[in-house]
């Protein structure tokens, strides 16, 4: 944790900002011993690498476009005050669901565009704004990243997850991956059950990769259903950082 006073800067509405000259591990460790009460923090930088970086930190990043001045964004990195993560080992499967699994085949990364039009489509673009579906499409069309270089642009990845059933995308997600922690962003489903089916196949696979959790962000009714649990900001950025440098496995570096 910081062990050193930082210089947190605030917006006048409270909220802090963040730009790259930010050591942002540092600036979460103050976040934390400052006991920031905000989930949000605010950046005016848009760029793919700045982005990543924010990933790699731990914020889930989110953006919105001012009401009053279409055409400028800014970015909204969230560093959850309760964020909800999965625990592979406590993954639940109705009986129902267990019966539907045999009849869907997960994909890793293979329609990743159509994905992310879907998920756009279906939920609009309150959050999901032009400016990061940009830099989300930037980061998932660089080659892999090895984490080995401290040279590397970009230290997260932008990737996506699909169920087909008679190889038709039925169900899908994006989100980022950093090392062995993958932050699950945006989904969708275009047939009952297949969204439960995707997350079920997903968790497993990521398991089967030696992840150690899953995390999913904000805590919903549905994630709960699955087996998550809520935990703080302490004990999610302790576990984030175990993952992060955890190597990814062959299987996903594309």
């Amino acid at each position: 944790m910081c062990k050193r006073k930082y210089p947190l800067r605030y917006t006048e509405s409270g909220l802090i900002y963040i730009d790259e000259e930010d050591d942002l591990d540092i600036l979460v460790d103050a976040l934390i011993e400052t006991n920031y009460s905000e989930d949000f923090c605010v950046s005016t930088n848009l760029d793919p690498v700045f982005i990543s970086s924010l990933m790699k930190a731990g914020f889930l990043v989110m953006s919105a476009e001012f009401p009053k001045h279409p055409g400028l964004y800014i970015l909204l990195p969230k560093l959850h005050l309760v964020r909800s993560i999965l625990d592979f080992n406590k993954l639940h499967i109705k009986r129902s669901g267990k019966s539907l699994l045999k009849f869907y085949e997960l994909r890793f990364n293979t329609d990743f565009e159509q994905i992310m039009d879907r998920c756009v489509e279906i939920h609009g673009n309150a959050w999901l704004t032009t400016p990061l579906i940009d830099a989300i499409r930037a980061m998932h069309h660089v080659p892999h990243i090895s984490q080995e270089h401290s040279c590397d642009m970009f230290c997260a990845k932008t990737v996506s997850f699909g169920v087909y059933r008679g190889g038709v995308l039925r169900a899908g997600e994006f989100g980022s991956l950093c090392g062995r922690v993958y932050t699950s962003y945006s989904g969708y489903y275009d047939e009952s059950n297949a969204g439960t089916v995707q997350m079920i196949l997903m968790a497993q696979f990521l398991k089967e990769q030696g992840f150690p959790f899953l995390d999913l962000g904000m805590p919903l009714p549905y994630k709960y259903g699955l087996g998550a649990e809520d935990v703080t900001p302490q004990e999610f950025v302790k576990i984030f950082r175990e993952g992060r440098i955890l190597p990814l496995p062959h299987c996903l570096s594309i």
